[in-house]
């Protein structure tokens, strides 16, 4: 049923601390948004926090805060307004990396972001391809938002241990 394993014998080898700096364009308005409301609790619309609402999202992820900038990837998952008192939401996503050495790796985010914190953590709790057994923190802090809008650039900045993987 269960038995130890030597992560010598699968290929393991020692932790390294990757820092990824990224920018994350969350686009809610217009006819190409990237961030879709998918449901909303009857309270959403009269609370101040939005409670209730669950928002999917496929949002580009660019080296600099300008969209035309160079694209590295894109933040997959759901965001849902968690709170009643404070605009706190449950981020459940994955930051699929389309470049360089992180082509087809993902890096997988479960956290609470508190929209108006000026820094927000989150914690890293996996990864796949070269994110495999990662672990860490993001901080995110606002670049910009259009409060006519909602769209908002989100400046990311990723601490993520990593294990050298030598394939056997």
């Amino acid at each position: 049923f269960s038995r130890i394993l030597s992560p010598a014998k699968l290929g393991l080898k020692r932790e390294k601390l990757s820092h990824l700096h990224f920018y994350f364009h969350d686009i809610v308005s217009g006819k190409n948004a990237t961030a879709v409301r998918v449901a909303e609790a009857p309270m959403t619309k009269t609370s101040f926090t939005g409670f209730g609402a669950v928002v999917m999202i496929d949002d580009p992820l660019t080296v600099k805060p300008q969209l035309s900038s160079k694209p590295v990837g894109r933040a997959q998952g759901i965001y849902a307004s968690a709170s009643q008192t404070d605009l706190g939401l449950l981020m459940v996503l994955n930051f699929a990396f389309t470049e360089g050495k992180y082509n087809g790796s993902t890096l997988s985010v479960l956290g609470r972001n508190t929209v108006f914190s000026d820094v927000r953590e989150m914690p890293i709790v996996g990864g796949s391809g070269l994110f495999r057994f990662a672990r860490g923190y993001a901080h995110a802090q606002t670049h910009t938002i259009d409060f006519k809008t909602g769209d908002a650039v989100v400046e990311y900045n990723v601490m993520s241990f990593i294990i050298d993987v030598c394939f056997l």
